[in-house]
């Protein structure tokens, strides 16, 4: 039986990947014309705040619905594995884009395993 908030849920984790991947680079861009230009800090600061807030935003519901997966997938006897390491690696990057790149490398994981939907070992 295949469920579609797996399918969901490891679309989103694609995504989620790209997004954590561009947040390197919104970061250094961020942070070099911070350096560069002599303005007011609460204009850059605000697109960027807006920008994170997108991120987090994101992040936030690939966590709901790798929670709602992992209890749908349990009920029904698929493996949980890709929920697991979704949830994980949501609430990394929540905790602070410093754990970006774990982030990176286990939503890469979690969609796989996710998307994968395979009957759960016992």
């Amino acid at each position: 039986m295949k469920l579609k908030i797996n399918t969901a849920a490891g679309i989103l984790d694609i995504i989620n990947v790209l997004l954590v991947a561009s947040s390197w680079i919104v970061v250094l861009i961020g942070a070099m014309s911070e350096s560069s230009v002599k303005t007011n800090s609460t204009v850059t600061g605000s697109v960027s705040g807006g920008v994170s807030i997108f991120f987090y935003i994101m992040l936030g519901l690939g966590l709901i619905l790798h929670i709602i997966g992992l209890i749908q997938s349990k009920k029904v006897d698929i493996s949980i594995t890709g929920h697991v390491l979704g949830i994980i690696g949501s609430a990394l990057f929540l905790v602070s884009m410093i754990f970006a790149l774990p982030t990176f490398i286990l939503l890469i994981i979690a969609a796989i395993f996710t998307l994968k939907q395979a009957p759960a070992k016992k």
